[in-house]
């Protein structure tokens, strides 16, 4: 084979590689709606009401993947995925999208998904009854603790009991509802699962103010959305989905103001709401995908402070979730 044959046949196969990697918003627009996985039931991230109105900071997330697609966003199928099945969902193509408090671990990543980014960053902890007067997880020796099967937490939990050369009974059970229901009837001392989880699941106790939430962090728990390994475009396009939310709360965009800075003449709010250059059309997307986002969705903040923030139900102050430059870890790259 000579040289100029060589680079010839290369080239065919790069092309066959790329067309057979960038299928996943192709399928997505011939559908007419995206597929999002999502849990069987999280309040402030993904739960559905008594219409069947989805709501939540993953559901905004999915929300804000169709209007920079179709700018619609009631174009999205959501699925109620277990903790056990999640991931062969999206393997299997049942799903586009999980969108489904799901830790970011390298285990996890060598089975054929990838994590696009972060939307939350949270940690593992422990909820007790305030009549115990326990003030920390340390104080847990001897006790039973539930939680939920199927998860990084049963392994951080023993990771921490064993590093404190501490002794305890731990009961698992398939799901959150009914972790959370046999820690209510007694059958446990303690709740073990991701903070903004345990936020969540004591809202749905009969009294709340009997519990607290140590202050006790065992583990990190990146969470956020999840592709599989075979379709870059499609990585990317989730990827930056919240990357523009992120610059859009630093850049001080939102809702309300977004036709307004349409008119702006610094450069960086330019490139995000596409008025210089065309990253849209580069991610397979139009120029205003990420104004489309800002108008139906909103900037990160925004998504944040309605479905987990101080105003809303479960209270959750921003810790890590604040943006870089205010004292928080949210950091999204520039679109330039």
């Amino acid at each position: 084979m000579t040289l100029k044959h060589f680079f010839a046949a290369f080239a065919l196969v790069a092309f066959a590689t790329t067309s057979v990697s960038a299928q996943t918003l192709k399928v997505v627009k011939e559908h007419g709606d995206l597929a999002c996985g999502v849990s069987e039931g999280l309040p402030g991230f993904s739960e559905k009401d008594d219409k069947g109105q989805w709501s939540g900071l993953d559901v905004d997330l999915c929300r804000a993947l169709a209007a920079a697609i179709f700018n619609d966003v009631t174009k999205v199928r959501y699925v109620p995925l277990s903790a056990e099945n999640r991931f062969e969902a999206l393997r299997s193509k049942t799903i586009d999208v999980l969108i489904r408090n799901s830790t970011w671990t390298l285990g996890r990543e060598t089975e054929g998904v990838i994590w696009a980014a972060v939307n939350y960053y949270d940690g593992q902890g422990f909820m007790v009854r305030r009549a115990l007067n326990i003030d920390s997880a340390l104080e847990l020796a001897d006790k039973s603790v539930c939680t939920k099967s199927g998860t990084t937490t049963e392994l951080n939990l023993a990771d921490y009991f064993r590093n404190n050369h501490l002794t305890y009974k731990v009961m698992t059970f398939a799901t959150g509802d009914e972790t959370s229901t046999a820690y209510e009837s007694g059958r446990c001392d303690s709740l073990t699962s991701d903070v903004s989880q345990l936020y969540a699941q004591r809202t749905k106790l009969a009294t709340p103010r009997d519990h607290i939430i140590l202050p006790d962090i065992i583990s990190k728990e990146p969470l956020g959305p999840v592709v599989r390994q075979d379709d870059f475009q499609w990585l990317n396009i989730v990827k930056w989905t919240q990357f523009a939310m992120v610059n859009a709360e630093e850049l001080g965009i939102n809702r309300n103001n977004v036709d307004e800075a349409m008119k702006s003449q610094k450069p960086d709010v330019q490139r995000l709401l596409g008025i210089e250059g065309n990253f849209g059309e580069q991610l397979g997307l139009t120029k205003d995908w990420a104004a489309r986002i800002l108008r139906l969705v909103g900037n990160y903040g925004e998504t944040y402070e309605r479905n987990v923030g101080t105003g809303s139900k479960l209270g959750i102050p921003r810790g890590l979730n604040q943006l870089w430059n205010r004292g928080g870890i949210q950091y999204a790259p520039p679109i330039r």
